[in-house]
């Protein structure tokens, strides 16, 4: 029979709460690694000056110091959703077609922005076609002020 281990029941104790407190502190983001590493192989095949960033619960992709494109996992339904900045021009166009949803992160669309669902994008020409769309408006797109 084993005796009770003031020490080591502490020392347990401990180890959790420090794990537990770090693991809230470092919140991992919510989007599908290997939909990201599809997205930078376009860039990279296209020569194009991007960085990641981190924004919308997910990881976007910058492109001339302007959000041209991001993947995220939808809280609600679990799917892994792709968001395109296409541009007022082309948003009517695009949620005509199937697959595509209206971006809405505050209850109301974002004109020139749209979710494309997983169905959307499973295909390489599909992901390359919506990814090109982004980079082509990209040049019109308005950078975001800096704070």
């Amino acid at each position: 029979m084993s005796t009770f281990n003031r020490q080591s029941f502490y020392s347990s104790m401990f180890f959790l709460k420090y794990h537990l407190q770090s693991f809230r502190k470092h919140k991992t983001m919510a989007f599908n690694e290997d939909t990201a590493q599809r997205i930078r192989e376009f860039f990279q095949d296209k020569n194009a000056d991007f960085y990641e960033k981190k924004m919308f619960s997910g990881l976007c992709f910058m492109v001339n110091e302007k959000m041209c494109c991001g993947t995220h996992i939808d809280k609600k339904t679990g799917e892994d959703l792709l968001l395109y900045r296409i541009g007022e021009e082309q948003y009517d166009k695009a949620l005509k077609k199937e697959n595509v949803i209206p971006m809405e992160f505050t209850g109301k669309p974002m004109k020139g922005y749209v979710f494309v669902t997983e169905n959307g994008h499973q295909n390489r020409k599909n992901l390359n076609d919506w990814l090109q769309l982004c980079l082509d408006f990209n040049p019109l797109a308005k950078a975001s002020k800096k704070r």
